[in-house]
């Protein structure tokens, strides 16, 4: 993880609750903002990515050499959607919105 990434991870509840007293609607890059009081998420499944890394160090370490690996765009997207954090900005959330929501946060 780059280092403004690893800061904005160590930093996401402090910056959450910022936005949120300045009611600021924040859209964050990764799912566990919105566990911090981001209002939306959306970003590559860590669950899904974990996985396939484990896969690719299982075919280096059975012998393929890493060069020989094609490069991987992530497949499996997760939407979450804070609700708390919606009513608190006084923002509706559409249904079809929340029918594509991995997780919503009451």
């Amino acid at each position: 993880m780059p280092a403004a990434g690893t800061l904005v991870y160590n930093l996401r509840a402090p910056l959450c609750q910022a936005a949120l007293r300045r009611r600021l609607p924040l859209v964050a890059h990764r799912t566990e903002l919105a566990d911090a009081g981001a209002l939306l998420a959306y970003s590559s499944s860590q669950d899904e990515q974990l996985r396939r890394g484990a896969q690719l160090v299982d075919k280096v370490l059975r012998g393929t050499r890493p060069g020989d690996i094609p490069i991987e765009q992530p497949t499996v997207f997760e939407l979450v959607v804070n609700l708390r954090t919606a009513r608190a900005l006084g923002i509706r959330i559409p249904s079809d919105v929340l029918l594509r929501a991995v997780r919503i946060i009451e």
